[in-house]
């Protein structure tokens, strides 16, 4: 049902969900843990933000000195463009402390992005948080994709922030082009995306620490729940540098508290020279060749430890090279496709989940 919501919302375009404080939290407390300096002298850059129900705003302002920060910046998302897209709830800040503001016009308010920035103490409180956002408007929407919103990008050192679920390609792209590291959420299946995987692969892209949130905000507080997301960064923290504690293949199969695995043997695919593993601690510490497992290996993933392959999903099969279906087994089993990886099990070809081939490093 969770990953329902989620691709409900992709296709129908509504990203207006929000993270909660504490999700947040967690996740970036985390790259402290592993370098307490992490964002010290850093501009911080949160696009696609929306200050009044946005957390990243509220937790990055209030931790802006014990961080260190040099400077944030918040863009949101003009009114009437998120009205048009995602029939959005206006935030109590755009209806009514907005209009007390000296800056404030009435049509701008409607058809342009705001700019918020936070780099010193405005309020003479000898504090430098939240109470000192400065704001105006920006020249345009607010769209991350703007040569506006980009030049900020430029500017920043660490970009942060819940991309629109249906632009996340595109985000990544953008991100990408730069030296910028970032942390941002999206749909853990966007992993096998051919502009997100290659990243993962060459080590220029890894999942952050915690799973992803399981709840998110919409406008007016009503929780969504949501499965199937998860951190994306370029920043390092200390569990991505943790081995994974495995067992010889002997073991597996006489310990292992997975079904799939204890008491059988593992099964080689049919069309790739490689072992199907279909669980990450599952993973056999004495096998030398190319194994198969699913994507959330990825959350255990230590690059010391294993080599990153490829993937099986849409047209990496190709690319790696997967032999076409004989013709008698497509007859026993329809769905499966040429380019698409498979074993034989009970003499039925069947096709496992996504999977990312590894190799154990030597």
């Amino acid at each position: 049902m969770a990953n329902e919501s989620l691709s409900k919302a992709k296709s129908a375009k509504n990203d207006e969900f929000y993270t909660q404080y504490y999700d947040i939290e967690r996740e970036v407390e985390a790259y402290l843990d592993y370098n307490p300096d992490v964002f010290r002298g850093k501009t911080v850059l949160l696009p696609c933000d929306d200050p009044e129900w946005s957390n990243f705003t509220k937790y990055f302002a209030q931790n802006f000195e014990r961080l260190g920060l040099r400077k944030l910046i918040s863009t949101s998302y003009a009114i009437e463009r998120k009205q048009e897209r995602y029939g959005a709830q206006l935030s109590l800040f755009e209806t009514e402390f907005e209009t007390s503001s000296p800056h404030y016009d009435r049509k701008k308010t409607r058809s342009h992005g705001k700019i918020f920035i936070l780099e010193q103490d405005e309020n003479g409180d000898s504090l430098i948080d939240i109470d000192d956002l400065k704001w105006q408007y920006l020249k345009g929407d607010g769209d991350f994709r703007s040569a506006e919103v980009t030049r900020l990008r430029d500017e920043a050192d660490i970009i942060v922030t819940n991309p629109p679920f249906s632009l996340f390609r595109e985000f990544v792209a953008w991100l990408v082009c730069t030296d910028k590291n970032f942390i941002i959420i999206g749909n853990m299946n966007a992993i096998s995306y051919k502009e997100v995987f290659p990243l993962i692969r060459d080590n220029k892209m890894w999942l952050g620490v915690s799973s992803g949130a399981k709840e998110y905000l919409k406008p007016g507080g009503e929780v969504q729940k949501m499965g199937n997301t998860c951190w994306f960064t370029n920043v390092d923290h200390g569990r991505r540098h943790q081995p994974l504690e495995l067992m010889t293949m002997e073991d597996n199969i006489k310990y292992s508290r997975h079904k799939e695995v204890a008491g059988q043997h593992y099964i080689h695919y049919a069309n790739y020279d490689a072992i199907e593993v279909p669980y990450a601690d599952a993973i056999p510490s004495d096998y030398e060749g190319t194994m198969g497992v699913p994507l959330s290996f990825l959350f255990k993933y230590c690059p010391e430890q294993f080599t990153i392959i490829g993937q099986t999903q849409g047209d990496s099969g190709k690319e790696l090279g997967l032999k076409p279906y004989p013709r008698e087994l497509k007859k026993l089993n329809p769905s499966l496709r040429d380019g698409q990886l498979y074993y034989i099990k009970d003499m039925h070809p069947e096709k496992p989940y996504a999977r990312i081939l590894i190799r154990k490093k030597q």
